[in-house]
């Protein structure tokens, strides 16, 4: 199948992921920003039993949505185990309804399938201690919240918080849900060695492509709508870096 776009590092193809994904192989990582089935525009469809697909793709996947979402539809990520979320922390959201808080956030879980250990995970680190101390705590050893005794050096760094907060793409988005480049960047550099693959299935606005190709990855990208392809293919032909999170 010949890709809708591509360049040296992404390719954004045009159909269903049940198309595409025999002829794209196994992935180091999955981002993706599925259709929650909470809205009522035409596309906002929650695909059956997709997360099972993905088993057979990769090991290791970021997953975007709702609590509804993830609630109604839990049985059908019976193949992968949860270690972890985070959560998108917009400047503005949605509120439709007066009787609920504000929505402001968004979820993202990462799922995996087989050994922790086998898994590609190392948690970026930001900014923020003093560099002077050299001491023993107490750290986790594995997803689960195993505690074991560890050697800890203050290099200045601290890992980064679950909580993201980076500005929602109000007027600049090319997708009604797209999201930053910022908040997904930190996932793909959580997940993915440098060089590795990305996928995303439901590539919308091709945000998952762009950080990828930020991070010195290869991606490939599913979109089902051609309209939809022909605007993430003029943003991935600009080839512009993200240097403020918000591209």
């Amino acid at each position: 199948m010949k890709p809708y776009y591509e360049d040296e590092h992404v390719a954004l193809y045009h159909g269903t992921a049940a198309d595409v994904l025999p002829e794209v192989g196994f992935a180091d990582l999955i981002v993706t920003d599925p259709p929650y089935g909470e809205t009522a525009l035409e596309w906002d469809i929650w695909p059956d039993e997709w997360p099972g697909m993905m088993s057979n793709y990769t090991n290791s996947m970021w997953c975007f949505g709702s609590m509804r979402m993830f609630l109604e539809h839990g049985n059908e990520f019976r193949d992968w185990k949860l270690s972890q979320d985070i959560v998108w922390e917009k400047h503005n959201g949605s509120g439709f309804a007066s009787d609920r808080f504000k929505r402001v956030h968004e979820n993202a879980l990462h799922w995996y399938r087989g050994e922790w250990s086998a898994i590609h995970h190392e948690t970026p680190r930001i900014p923020g201690g003093s560099g002077s101390k050299s001491v023993r705590r107490r750290g986790k050893t594995d997803h689960t919240g195993k505690i074991s005794d560890v050697g800890y050096v203050d290099d200045g760094l601290r890992l980064m918080r679950s909580v993201l907060p980076v500005r929602s793409m109000h007027g600049q988005a090319i997708h009604p849900t797209e999201k930053p480049v910022g908040v997904l960047e930190p996932l793909i550099d959580y997940g993915c060695p440098r060089g590795g693959l990305v996928l995303d299935p439901f590539a919308g606005s091709g945000s998952t492509l762009v950080a990828a190709r930020n991070l010195g990855c290869r991606a490939i990208g599913i979109e089902m709508r051609e309209a939809q392809c022909e605007a993430t293919a003029k943003r991935l032909a600009q080839q512009t870096l993200d240097i403020f999170g918000v591209a």
